[in-house]
């Protein structure tokens, strides 16, 4: 009996430890853990061959009287929720597509207090939806914005390329969406 018993919790100990790291335990599922050295706000990452870079947005920006006072520029990340459903999603980008650049045209993508801040986690929120209801349940886990580009309608001058944040601080105020992209590591 004691001879059958050492490989079955030898086995054991083996195959536990390498379930509970493949699928990273309970706690990361439920997102009550944070990776290392995460913070609020910031950009989720995907396992590598999930991550699916989507085609640019182009948004209208509309002021409280639904005026049009420039466009945002959106870049963006898929993360499909395995690696078999990647050749599903990036089969179907262009209906994706479709869907989300409705999504941004019909309803406004800026906050309610200033319409040249974009609202991040709301247009993340919607654009994840829409790609869902493409895709189906399940196989689309999170829609990152990587970068927002603000481009005025009629700019008083021409905007820098990019302007680094220490100079940006230095002759006005501070930058409304994010600078860097979130998407990088």
């Amino acid at each position: 009996m004691r001879k059958a018993l050492t490989p079955a919790l030898l086995t054991l100990a083996l195959v536990i430890p390498a379930f509970a790291a493949e699928h990273g335990g309970a706690k990361a599922e439920h997102g009550e853990k944070k990776e290392h050295g995460e913070k609020d706000g910031e950009a989720k990452k995907g396992k590598p061959g999930t991550n699916v870079d989507m085609p640019n947005l182009m948004a209208p920006l509309t002021d409280g009287e639904g005026k049009l006072i420039g466009y945002a520029y959106l870049s963006s990340r898929l993360i499909a929720s395995s690696e078999r459903f990647v050749t599903d999603v990036r089969e179907k980008l262009p209906f994706i597509q479709d869907a989300m650049l409705r999504n941004v045209n019909v309803d406004t993508i800026s906050v309610p207090d200033d319409p040249e801040k974009v609202d991040i986690a709301g247009v993340e929120k919607r654009l994840l939806a829409e790609a869902a209801k493409v895709m189906g349940p399940g196989k689309v886990k999170v829609i990152n914005l990587c970068t927002v580009h603000i481009s005025p309608l009629r700019p008083k001058e021409t905007p820098a390329l990019f302007t680094p944040p220490e100079e940006t601080a230095a002759h006005g105020p501070a930058p409304k969406n994010p600078i860097k992209s979130r998407c990088e590591s």
